[in-house]
This record gives C-alpha cells, sequence and structure tokens, in this order.
C-alpha cells in the first residue's frame, strides 16, 4: 500500500513539473489587446483579453493600429502654394497607395509632412476626395487631396511643405 501511495505521488509530482515549463515560448498571460476599426475616416479602438506569450509588449508599448505589411506608395504629385493670392495657402497631393497582399486592407494612410523645421504625421482620409478608407487585395488605391486653408497672419505663411513618407494603418 505504500508503494501505491509513493508511485502516486512521484506521478503526480512528475506531471506538475513537467506541466510547468521554464521555457519562455511556452508561458502565457491573460492581456487587454486593443482592438481598431475603422469610424468616419478616424480610428475608434476596442480591448479584448486575449492570452498572450509572457513576452508580449504591454499594450502601451503597442500604441497604434499596425501597419500594412508590404505596403508602398507613389508619390503622383505633391504640391504646396504658400501664398494662392486669396490670402490663402493650398495643399495638392495623389498618391497611388499598393497593396500587394492576397487581402484587402481596411484602415487609414498617414502622412509625415516636413515643413521648415516642424515635422507632423496626420491623416488626410476625413478630408480627402477619395480617402482611400479600404484597398483591395492585390490593387491600389490613390488617394486624393486639394484644399486651401485661410493664412493666419499671426503665424505667417510656411516657406515649404515636403512629403516625408506615407504609412498605412489597418484595423484589426
Amino acid at each position: 500500500m505504500n508503494n501505491k501511495i509513493i508511485f502516486v505521488s512521484l506521478l503526480m509530482v512528475s506531471l506538475i513539473i513537467s506541466g510547468c515549463s521554464s521555457k519562455d515560448d511556452e508561458c502565457t498571460k491573460m492581456m487587454a489587446i486593443p482592438h481598431y476599426y475603422v469610424v468616419n475616416n478616424q480610428f475608434q479602438s476596442y480591448d479584448v483579453m486575449e492570452e498572450v506569450p509572457c513576452d508580449f509588449p504591454e499594450p502601451g508599448e503597442i500604441g497604434t493600429p499596425p501597419e500594412l505589411k508590404n505596403f508602398s506608395y507613389e508619390v503622383i504629385f505633391f504640391t504646396y502654394i504658400p501664398d494662392t493670392g486669396n490670402n490663402t495657402s493650398q495643399l495638392k497631393f495623389q498618391i497611388k497607395q499598393n497593396n500587394p497582399n492576397a487581402y484587402a486592407a481596411e484602415g487609414l494612410p498617414f502622412l509625415t509632412i516636413k515643413s521648415e523645421e516642424i515635422e507632423f504625421t496626420r491623416t488626410y482620409g476625413n478630408e480627402a476626395s477619395i480617402p482611400c478608407g479600404v484597398i483591395p487585395a492585390k490593387a491600389s488605391c490613390t488617394l486624393t487631396f486639394d484644399k486651401e486653408y485661410p493664412i493666419d497672419p499671426d503665424l505667417g505663411v510656411p516657406g515649404i511643405m515636403e512629403l516625408v513618407s506615407v504609412k498605412y494603418y489597418v484595423a484589426n
């Protein structure tokens, strides 16, 4: 009888030890993961509790929606007119965005623009005539924008605006 108890005890200890691996790739934890969707050309998010690897980055480290993989773009034109003569400046561009993937991408394009010494990133989707909220699989969409802005006499007219980069962030 004692041998049976010892055997069962040893079996339980070995199961417990083998069930708790010290390998990082087998370690998991529960975490609130942000999921993104697009409403009126803006990202909205909600959290879903998911089991993730222990080395998965904390949500504060994630920060933005994921970028579209294999994304590329071609600048057809990017024009900034500092003073149109009507007390306005004008920004207009067409940028062909390419999705070579086998799936459609729903999301938003973000442009990084340099104006003199300031660099800023934003989406123009809510003001674009063609916002490219969806790029079909193995296809392209041409982001088209043309808008005049009143010149602020307190700020003056920026001398230049040049496109630095374009990234396409996707809802998941």
